[in-house]
């Protein structure tokens, strides 16, 4: 393996983005080249200005139009040519430290897919909204009982598959269900899945957090329509 693409969906994440790049560009990428891809979901806050002065040095798409952290992330991996896919919020809430964490047992072949687990990691007790945390906790445990699994962490941002496995996957959702969705098919394929601890920063939705208890219930019924169906 040579090469790892880190994809970053972008929504109106302008006091952020910049300060996310100079941490994606310092991570250790366990001696692999990195390819960087930007997706503008059509951003209404002084995103995009950013992104265009970035377009030298990233590889940047903008959707004319809002569609989701799905489409977006659909996007960018049909331009991925990294032999492992890293997805990576714009937002502070996770640490690109922490890829050295998930690469390896790629690259080592000890997994087709490495979760980033927030609640293996007790030292993040302190930095979760309850009422979030709560509702992680709930979802990932629907998620072991339709699936017969045992993660930990199911809507975790840190996903790092094997190239050729998320572009075998077709990819339906278009917003926030997009988690609960990959990670169905993940489970169904029966992909050696693994998880490691990971650090976190949650935030709260007066500080730029987009996802809201509406997710929660499309992420419920994602997780049964997908039980049923591919």
């Amino acid at each position: 393996m040579n090469k790892v693409s880190i994809i970053i969906p972008v929504f109106n994440e302008k006091d952020t983005l910049e300060l996310l790049l100079e941490k994606v560009e310092r991570a250790n990428f366990s001696g692999l080249q990195k390819e960087i891809i930007l997706v503008d979901d059509f951003s209404t806050d002084g995103t995009r200005d950013i992104l265009k002065r970035l377009e030298h040095k990233y590889m940047v798409f903008f959707h004319d139009k809002n569609q989701g952290k799905g489409a977006a992330i659909r996007t960018a991996v049909k331009h991925a040519s990294g032999d492992i896919v890293v997805i990576q919020d714009a937002d502070l809430e996770y640490l690109p430290d922490d890829y050295d964490k998930l690469l390896p047992l790629i690259i080592n072949n000890q997994a087709d897919v490495v979760y980033g687990s927030r609640f293996k990691n007790q030292n993040n007790s302190k930095n979760f909204i309850l009422k979030n945390k709560l509702a992680n906790l709930f979802l990932t445990m629907l998620t072991n009982l339709l699936y017969g699994a045992e993660i930990t962490d199911m809507e975790t941002c840190y996903k790092a598959f094997k190239s050729e496995f998320i572009r075998g996957i077709n990819i339906k959702s278009n917003r926030f269900d997009f988690e609960p969705e990959i990670t169905a098919k993940i489970l169904k394929k029966k992909a050696k899945l693994v998880e490691v601890p990971i650090s976190y920063n949650g935030r709260g939705h007066q500080e730029g957090k987009k996802i809201n208890w509406k997710d929660g219930v499309h992420a419920i019924l994602t997780l049964i329509k997908f039980r049923f169906q591919d």
